[in-house]
């Protein structure tokens, strides 16, 4: 039986242990340039020639070409294409549903739960200035008034009422930064139109329709995945409608977020600050109208969750999570964590029970 072909379009194992874990069951492995550090590599003209007889993709994020249509139809054997992270906003989903084709991806809580740990520290480091407060003793001076601090609960002994925090997205990581903020004392509101009233209560989130989150939250955190629905969700006219005290996070995607107009926004004074972990081009781009704004924005370049023992690095839980998934589909089997699961029955009249491993 030929060897399996495994094109890996951006790695994240430096140890190279999952790339060993594939070859020991036959699979030969092409491996592009793009990875984890640098998420821009091949072009689609490449990509089309590495992915050519390819029985499975896997890799992390990539930047400079998408696993579009093109690179898929480049094997007419491709069985799957297995993502190390959460997210599969580089991957044309619906092209390979229509082409039978399997997309995985891993939901580790590794993974997830660190970006909600890190969004509420960037929301902390905004509202507290600590930036400033450094900035300012490290240069000499002393008790800034203008950096006064936001308290975050409420307080029974002045009837203080504590700020409302604004969650888009009511999936795994809103879930997690509502639940680590409860003990807080804080008020909570909502929206994501895709989940249950039940999901809403049983996390203290109060329901409202995005409007009213922007109006009313001091704080407007973001938990969406990037489709067509969300791109530029938060843009000019959004914007217009927080309070200028208020500060945005966004640990999700950069396309969720129109970032001329966020830019705009905060030199104008219509916003306090903002926090950003994704960019809608990645690595940021020199020219970029966020780079000038001083501390008016935290920037992290897309590694809110890269934490010790998280989902990459070595065979962390994601690349053994996507690792195992590509075998299993290369054994005819359908594999854990499907995205695409409304593929399932015509991979299972393609693939179903046909191995392509030489063990």
């Amino acid at each position: 039986m030929a060897s399996a072909k495994v094109f890996i379009f951006a790695a994240a194992d430096a140890t190279d242990e999952s790339h060993r874990m594939l070859e020991q069951e036959g699979c030969d492995l092409v491996i592009g340039k793009a990875g984890w550090e640098t998420p821009r590599g091949d072009n689609e003209e490449e990509m089309r020639g590495m992915a050519r007889g390819a029985h499975a993709l896997i890799g992390t994020s990539i930047r400079s070409s998408p696993i579009s249509r093109r690179i898929m139809m480049s094997s007419p054997e491709l069985r799957v294409v297995s993502k190390y992270t959460i997210g599969v906003d580089d991957i044309d989903v619906d092209a390979a549903t229509e082409l039978g084709i399997l997309v995985t991806h891993a939901p580790t809580e590794s993974n997830w739960g660190a970006v909600a740990e890190g969004t509420i520290a960037m929301m902390l480091m905004l509202l507290r200035r600590l930036r400033q407060r450094d900035e300012q003793v490290k240069a000499g001076r002393w008790r800034d008034p203008s950096l006064t601090g936001t308290y975050l609960g409420s307080r029974a002994s002045d009837g203080y009422p504590g700020i409302t925090i604004g969650i888009i997205g009511m999936g795994r990581i809103g879930r997690r930064v509502s639940n680590l903020l409860r003990p807080w004392n804080l008020r909570f509101i909502g929206y994501d139109p895709y989940v249950s009233d039940d999901v809403f209560t049983a996390h203290n989130v109060t329901r409202v329709e995005l409007p009213a989150l922007l109006s009313t939250s001091d704080v407007v955190t973001l938990h969406v995945v990037l489709t067509p629905e969300t791109r530029n969700l938060i843009a000019a006219p959004q914007l217009a409608l927080m309070k200028p005290s208020a500060v945005l996070v966004n640990t999700s995607r950069g396309g969720v977020v129109d970032e001329d107009a966020l830019a705009a926004a905060l030199r104008a004074g219509k916003l306090d600050a903002a926090a950003l972990d994704v960019f809608a081009e990645e690595p940021l781009q020199p020219e970029s109208p966020l780079r000038p704004l001083g501390n008016r924005v935290l920037l992290s370049p897309h590694m809110v969750s890269a934490n010790a023992g998280g989902g990459l690095g070595g065979l962390g839980e994601g690349v053994r999570w996507a690792t195992e998934s590509v075998l299993a589909a290369l054994r005819g089997q359908v594999p854990d964590h499907v995205y695409n699961q409304e593929a399932i029955p015509q991979w299972q009249e393609r693939f179903l029970g046909r191995a392509v491993l030489a063990g």
